[in-house]
């Protein structure tokens, strides 16, 4: 027979798992290392990140520059030093396409990554589905199909995220349209479908999904303007009561301003509130 205290312990920790209000989970993401490399910027986006003492990161792609099967390894093992003082916060990658663009690439995301390129986990009371899209525009049959099934057997989980690198759900959800993910999201209540790729910042709801697109923590801006979402920053999520905050911080100076905001303020455009 459990002692009352062995119980109260297991207690605890199921609510814990759970997500029990007052016990709130944070995740870090972090956007495009890669795509043209700026000097400094990938590594305050994890000072600053990891200064906010986080459960869990996760990135949104494009952490090596890669292109040549040759230097692969030697791109992957040059990034490890990066990340090392880091190594307290559980990191799990989502495959991009600087990531990912032949068989041998495939086969060194395997090995240093030790995770194949679709997967999922559970953490607190988060279950995180990561999509393949790193050799195709578009989500492929074989990944809808592992979204799917994956998502049916995480149907007890209070809150639901979705990561992969390429935003293929931008133009249906500007245009409106209906597409299969939105249909198997709200099916299966995802709360966030997030992207990166394009290195800058956007967010858009639809049908209860919010989609969105972190932009560059290292990968060059490719035009100018906070307000348009051109700026170096990482993504705070806080999930409390099966429910997710977001805040974006942008990198202090000199290489941003360090202004926060939530998603929601992005709507305000440029007179967003700093905090």
């Amino acid at each position: 027979m459990l002692t009352a205290a062995a119980a109260a312990a297991i207690a605890l920790v199921a609510a814990l798992m759970a997500g029990a209000p007052g016990q709130p989970f944070r995740i870090v993401i972090i956007g495009d290392r890669t795509g043209t490399v700026q000097p400094g910027v990938y590594e305050q986006v994890w000072r600053e990140a990891a200064a906010w003492k986080p459960d869990l990161a996760i990135n949104v792609g494009d952490s090596i520059q890669g292109g040549d099967d040759r230097t692969v390894d030697a791109e992957w093992n040059a990034l490890k030093p990066l990340l090392a003082p880091y190594s307290r916060i559980p990191l799990y990658l989502t495959p991009g396409n600087h990531d990912i663009w032949s068989e041998a690439s495939r086969r060194a995301w395997e090995r240093h990554t030790r995770r194949p390129a679709h997967y999922s986990f559970d953490q607190g009371p988060v279950h995180v589905t990561v999509l393949d899209n790193s050799q195709s525009e578009s989500l492929v049959d074989a990944e809808m199909r592992f979204l799917e099934e994956d998502l049916a057997r995480a149907a007890s989980r209070p809150v639901k995220m979705v990561f992969f690198h390429r935003p293929s759900w931008l133009i249906p959800v500007m245009l409106g349209s209906d597409f299969p993910l939105d249909r198997v999201a709200r099916k299966h209540h995802v709360q966030y479908i997030v992207s990166g790729h394009t290195h800058r910042f956007a967010r858009f709801e639809r049908n209860g999904v919010v989609y969105l697109m972190v932009g560059s923590s290292g990968g060059h801006l490719r035009a100018k303007g906070f307000e348009d979402g051109w700026f170096f920053h990482h993504v705070r999520a806080t999930v409390a009561g099966g429910k997710v905050s977001l805040v974006i911080k942008e990198v202090d100076p000199p290489l941003g301003q360090g202004r926060t905001f939530t998603d929601l303020d992005w709507g305000s455009g440029p007179s967003m509130r700093a905090k």
